[in-house]
């Protein structure tokens, strides 16, 4: 599941979303296929922007606006790695919308705000037509520009037109987005941003808000600061904007917040009840010396008080704010939305407060200055992935100090009914994963069926439900053949998806979400025969996995200084892949990076050749503490833990090119991949039969 999804996450993917409707059946999330997709081998010729641009520059003018640009980022597998409901209407809604400001910057990073979100992502689509998860469109009175990353470069060439330029980001030479816009805003122009889009940042002018506009936009990014100085040195300045003109232009079109049911996680598979985690983060506030911590990120906010929602497609999350002080919990949320059970499970605990209340609340909780603590600063603990507006209520900087969410830290590092849940799901979702690869395998060359690429993703859904404590998907499913498993972040839609080549390589990148844990695996197969270049391609790529999983590393590396173990081996041989070697999973709930102890992140290298074929081998491990002959420095050392359990292709493996220790590898894990999920298909010849030779030694 992004999850994204980018170097926030190791991989740059959406993550870790589902959707569960009332009878606790999981649904796919909705889409416009037509308007939503991703690059196909024989993609849709780009859409003529002209007249969209014209338009937009027609009103920016009438409105003094030099320079629009729009920062987006889909943290859902699709992160807000988001995938959620598309609607072709708002693109033009918000397409004016976004004409009306100075020098307009519109940042979409917020992965929980589903509406908004999304839908600035779906406009920078219709003025753009490229469709993918992360980037930033720039138009200024003669130019546009999109700006994106590494695992879009292939589909945003392919559906940017003419009137845009591609600015690929990490490319030596190219300017970043920032830069671009500062070029265009040079010599005094202003730049606008909308301050509950924004984080808060040092030395930004400030327009006096009229009133502040709750659009509950948590995960917002943390660009302001940096955006402003860039600005500077071409005389450019920004500013925040009174008015919330996604609100303004919706009027009464505007989509009503998703009103499903809230539920309880059980400390059976939590872990720890939510009263001892409130009391740690006020142990933290006394230890900091804080007088409360406002919380507005949804997936921190279901961890603490052991609730979960589907108000987001793929995300366990409900929308809801926080206030935590040294006495009171108060969550903001739309009570109709509580269960009996949540109900009783907050009762006398919390204090539940309307869900639109939270900024009013805000402001009397920085005229009160209060405080518990004897000794404390009066200021008031804020994520720095809030949003400005949330620290203008509260005070702004004189109240309010900004820094990485102790909850996100402590959710980071599992528990063990956690990390059990997490070993436990992999045995079920491992057998799922074999029994579809077995019948896939069987359909395309025995049987010699015409399958396309949602008749797979389609499949693995139906196999999956039939496990216990399944909930539903974890991200969209990437089914991919041939030339699409090239494409990083590819989306199969019925309408445009390729028929399985039983002759190409397939790869599928998918993930369930459980009652007791989240999966995310990835293996790439062939069911005919593999040319010796992508055999040897399958090698390298193995090779860096194993790298990974057998890696040791004092306590407080980075994630950063141990990617390399898995690009040594393509390297040599003059490849690489674009992105990042793993990320962090939340327990039934959000991507995170960390590598500590009793984290779960993923290993996932790979290679495409566009136009060709993709390779990824992804496996999620716990990191746990492991024995070493020596402790330098008196530090734990740390090593990795592989949870999942699905055979790597027999066709594509190739034991001469692999060490004599990275084939015992493999057959140690096939070993334990025969034990864990053969049981499952004792009364099924042809799923023991495929996973038999599958897991047979090398």
């Amino acid at each position: 599941m992004t999850i994204f999804r980018p170097h926030l996450r190791f991989l740059f993917k959406p993550h870790f979303l589902y959707f569960q409707s009332p009878a606790g059946q999981s649904s796919r999330p909705f889409s416009t296929s037509q308007i939503l997709r991703t690059a196909l081998d024989m993609p849709p010729p780009p859409v003529d922007t002209t007249q969209r641009l014209a338009k937009l520059r027609e009103l920016m003018a009438q409105n003094k606006v030099d320079v629009y640009s729009m920062q987006f980022r889909y943290t859902i597998k699709a992160p807000l790695i988001i995938t959620v409901v598309y609607s072709f209407f708002f693109f033009l809604l918000l397409a004016l919308k976004l004409c009306l400001r100075k020098t307009a910057i519109s940042q979409s990073t917020l992965l929980h705000v589903m509406g908004v979100e999304t839908l600035i992502r779906i406009t920078a689509a219709f003025i753009s037509s490229f469709t993918g998860s992360a980037g930033c469109a720039i138009v200024s009175m003669s130019k546009a520009a999109l700006s994106t990353d590494g695992r879009y470069f292939s589909q945003a060439a392919k559906q940017l037109d003419s009137n845009w330029t591609l600015l690929k980001r990490g490319v030596e030479g190219v300017p970043t987005w920032e830069e671009w816009t500062a070029e265009q805003a040079e010599n005094g122009k202003v730049v606008g941003v909308d301050p509950s889009l924004i984080t808060a940042g040092e030395n930004l002018h400030y327009t006096p808000l009229t009133s502040v506009v709750v659009t509950n936009c948590s995960y917002v990014i943390a660009d302001a600061r940096k955006l402003s100085q860039t600005l500077k040195t071409t005389g450019g300045s920004l500013v925040g904007i009174d008015q919330n003109l996604i609100d303004a232009v919706w009027g009464n079109e505007r989509p009503a917040r998703p009103a499903n049911q809230i539920t309880v996680q059980p400390v059976e598979r939590a872990g720890k009840p939510f009263e001892e985690k409130v009391e740690d983060l006020r142990k933290e506030l006394a230890a900091k010396k804080r007088s409360a911590m406002v919380i507005s990120t949804l997936d921190e906010i279901a961890w603490l008080f052991n609730l979960r929602g589907s108000d987001i497609p793929y995300n366990p999350v409900f929308f809801s704010y926080a206030i935590v002080t040294p006495s009171v919990a108060e969550l903001y949320v739309d009570e109709s939305k509580l269960s009996p059970e949540a109900r009783k499970h907050l009762e006398g605990k919390v204090v539940l407060k309307p869900y639109d209340s939270i900024f009013q609340a805000s402001k009397v909780l920085a005229e009160s200055k209060a405080s518990a603590s004897s000794g404390s600063s009066g200021k008031f603990l804020l994520s720095n992935k809030a949003s400005w507006s949330l620290s203008l209520a509260l005070g702004g900087e004189q109240n309010v100090v900004e820094v990485r969410s102790p909850i996100t830290d402590a959710k980071a590092i599992k528990n063990e009914v956690e990390l059990e849940g997490f070993r436990k799901c992999h045995i079920r979702d491992g057998a799922a994963l074999i029994e579809y690869f077995a019948w896939l395998e069987n359909a395309l060359i025995k049987e010699g069926a015409q399958l396309d690429e949602v008749d797979g993703a389609d499949k693995l859904f139906e196999i999956r439900k039939k496990y216990d404590l399944f909930v539903g998907n974890s991200f969209d499913t990437i089914s991919s053949t041939g030339a699409n498993g090239a494409t990083i972040h590819y989306k199969p839609e019925k309408s445009t998806c390729a028929v399985i080549d039983p002759k190409a390589m397939y790869l599928c990148d998918s993930g369930g979400q459980y009652l007791d844990g989240t999966t995310d695996t990835t293996r790439t197969l062939h069911f005919g025969e593999p040319t010796e270049f992508q055999k040897k391609a399958y090698a390298l790529v193995l090779k860096g996995h194993i790298s990974i999983d057998n890696a040791i590393f004092p306590k407080g590396t980075t994630g950063y200084a141990i990617d390399s173990f898995a690009r040594q081996h393509l390297w040599k041989e003059g490849l690489d892949y674009l992105h990042g070697t793993g990320h962090g999973v939340g327990s039934f709930l959000y991507a995170e990076v960390p590598l500590s102890a009793s984290n779960v992140l993923s290993n996932e290298p790979g290679y495409y050749e566009d136009g060709n074929f993709g390779i990824r081998l992804e496996n999620l491990v716990i990191c746990k503490e492991v024995q070493t002959a020596h402790k330098f420095g008196d530090k734990p050392f740390l090593g990795f833990e592989s949870i999942t359990l699905v055979p790597f292709c027999q066709k594509l493996l190739d034991a001469s090119l692999l060490t004599e220790a990275e084939r015992k590898w493999v057959n140690d894990y096939h070993a334990r991949v025969w034990e864990k999920t053969s049981p499952f298909f004792e009364k099924d010849e042809l799923t023991t039969a495929w996973l038999k030779r599958e897991t047979q030694p090398i």
